[in-house]
């Protein structure tokens, strides 16, 4: 069984998970811890739970999602697994800094450990994680989805009755859309939705209600 643990993280109360399971193995999805205390408590949570990190996976590159991809490299020798399209936004944190929040963050550039593509498989201990390219708020973003939990991790592409911005830089609403309809597809009603910020939600409840997939 897959145990989530969930925290919240920097000043727009961004959405980290940590995933694991009885084989001490776990996956963190964006990793946006940027105070001392939230590094302190991600890592207290890792180190008092024995747990070995082996996967740091973005669901897109916006700062918020990684501003502490740099830290768990330090800490847990992992470098970022991300949407290949998001490729701009990854590379270049400083620009994006400027671009997007108007200011400058001390970030250093990390070496990709993993471009990703729709379909992809990530595997850590007893479960699997299927990658569902979701264009729309960034052109790289990815939903992870394990079948065999029904759990799907989807950054900002879907929230709770709302969706992501699609106003940045090479967002778009069409392909948003697109990307609902896909997940409408592709994921059970009963499937449980974490996403980048705010409440837990479902697939089932989000298609009936959320006005976007209409």
């Amino acid at each position: 069984m897959m145990k989530i643990q969930r925290f919240e993280c920097n000043m727009l109360a961004e959405n980290c998970y940590i995933l694991s399971d009885d084989s001490a193995e776990c996956v963190i999805i964006d990793c946006g811890t940027y105070f001392t205390e939230e590094r302190k408590a991600l890592s207290d949570y890792i180190r008092n739970n024995h747990l070995k990190p082996v996967h740091l996976l973005c669901t897109h590159g916006h700062l918020d999602h990684v501003f502490g991809n740099e830290w768990i490299h330090a800490e847990f020798d992992l470098l970022p697994e991300i949407g290949r399209d998001d490729d701009y936004l990854i590379t270049d944190l400083r620009k994006q800094a400027r671009d997007i929040f108007g200011t400058e963050f001390p970030l250093q550039q990390l070496p990709i450990g993993r471009w990703l593509s729709d379909g992809d498989t990530i595997t850590f201990g007893h479960h699997q994680l299927q990658t569902i390219a979701t264009p729309g708020h960034t052109p790289g973003g990815m939903v992870f989805y394990c079948e065999e939990e029904k759990v799907a991790f989807s950054g900002d592409t879907l929230f709770r009755m709302s969706i992501g911005r699609t106003d940045f830089d090479r967002g778009s609403f069409e392909q948003m859309l697109a990307s609902l309809q896909k997940l409408r597809r592709q994921l059970p009603p009963e499937t449980t939705v974490y996403p980048g910020h705010g409440p837990v939600t479902n697939i089932g409840e989000e298609v009936q209600y959320n006005p976007y997939f209409k």
